[in-house]
């Protein structure tokens, strides 16, 4: 019995002494269950210290492509919800809902029989005082009167000339013409009603072409250009619609730090209508952007890491991205293009370890592009 206990104990002993030395005896620059070595059999590490595997990447240049998505709303191209300038009585309605009208035709008019009245009154004094100054001419030419008689009545003249023109312009409120071509909408009054400055009447819209307003995240301001080819859709169709940015809002909204954006859409087919919602895609090209793998980046609290290899040993350097998506992102700064990027074993590398290249890995087959929406945009990076 004794003998057999002698046995165990005895095995018991070796095995701990080659486990020991199999796992846990200590590599140059640390223990082997820490970040400067690897424990022996696995992807990082070989019994006795030697350089850590890893594969690498070799940064290079591509032609990235992120599309952002966002929401955003249609409007017409030109919109005015008509008024009457004066109050008055209805006389006359040529609105015809939902029906085109061309610029400058009559909408609405108003009684004018006073203003009519006041103006033939005042055409004949107009015609009186030209005649009396006429003869007063004559006059002041032989030295009849003084030249102060004569101003007098030129001042007169003037002054019934301008109640004219102002009777003119108080008659051409009474009429409401069309300020440009365009579809009517619903009327709010009818022939003989009476109306006030502040009646709505009708609204009239041009859709023929219209606005697109959507907002970006401010990052993508520097990248959006005017001309720059958006595509959107609307809810109820399955049909994708096209258009180009013509104008950007100069500053930034505070409130949630997006950038203002408006495209020009063609609406010949009238399948568009103003105030309807749109998810809109707007596809942003990088060219000869720095990409690395999304493995190989090491996210820090402020910002991003890639272990470097250089003269066989680990450099860890501090870098900016960019566009991203499953398989690649892009390295704004930080890195150059032909520099060795460690893509495996970054769990088992510390700063100045040595490394050896097991691998070199390449970029196969062509990366899909994500989208991802948020609050009111997303975006997603893919490689052309």
């Amino acid at each position: 019995m004794k003998r057999w206990i002698a046995i165990i104990l005895v095995v018991l002993v070796l095995g701990g002494v080659i486990y020991y030395n199999k796992f846990y005896k200590q590599q140059p620059g640390g223990s082997g269950g820490g970040r400067g070595g690897a424990p022996s059999g696995q992807a990082g590490g070989r019994p006795g210290g030697g350089p850590t595997a890893v594969n690498v990447f070799v940064v290079t240049s591509q032609n990235l492509k992120d599309e952002v998505v966002a929401t955003g709303s249609l409007l017409a191209s030109e919109q005015v919800d008509i008024y009457p300038e004066i109050s008055g009585r209805i006389v006359e309605l040529n609105i015809q809902e939902g029906r085109s009208v061309s610029q400058g035709t009559l909408l609405v008019k108003l009684y004018d029989g006073d203003l009519q009245a006041q103006l033939l009154k005042l055409r004949s004094l107009e015609e009186n005082n030209r005649r009396i100054e006429e003869r007063n001419k004559q006059l002041l030419q032989r030295g009849g009167i003084s030249q102060q008689e004569y101003d007098i009545i030129v001042t007169n003249l003037k002054g019934t000339l301008a109640d004219i023109e102002v009777t003119k312009a108080a008659l051409r409120k009474t009429e409401i013409r069309a300020p440009f071509s365009g579809s009517m909408g619903l009327r709010n009054v009818s022939l003989g009603a009476v109306v006030s400055p502040n009646t709505l009447i009708a609204r009239l819209q041009q859709t023929n072409s219209m606005k697109l307003d959507f907002s970006v995240p401010e990052k993508y301001g520097p990248s959006v250009k005017i001309g720059s080819v958006i595509s959107f859709q609307i809810d109820g169709s399955d049909k994708t619609f096209n258009g180009s940015v013509y104008a950007i809002e100069p500053g930034v909204e505070e409130a949630t730090r997006n950038l203002r954006i408006r495209a020009r859409v063609n609406n010949n087919s009238s399948n568009l209508r103003p105030g309807t919602f749109a998810k809109v895609n707007l596809v942003i090209n990088t060219s000869n952007a720095l990409i690395v793998p999304t493995q190989s980046v090491i996210p820090q609290t402020r910002g991003s890491q890639v272990v470097v290899i250089k003269n066989g040993k680990a450099v860890f350097q501090d870098v900016k991205i960019g566009l991203r998506n499953a398989s690649v992102v892009e390295v704004t700064q930080g890195l150059q293009k032909g520099d060795s990027v460690a893509t495996t074993g970054l769990i088992f590398l510390r700063p100045e370890s040595p490394v050896k290249v097991a691998k070199i890995e390449k970029l196969t087959g062509q990366n899909q592009s994500q989208s991802a929406e948020g609050s009111g945009a997303g975006n997603s990076a893919s490689m052309k």
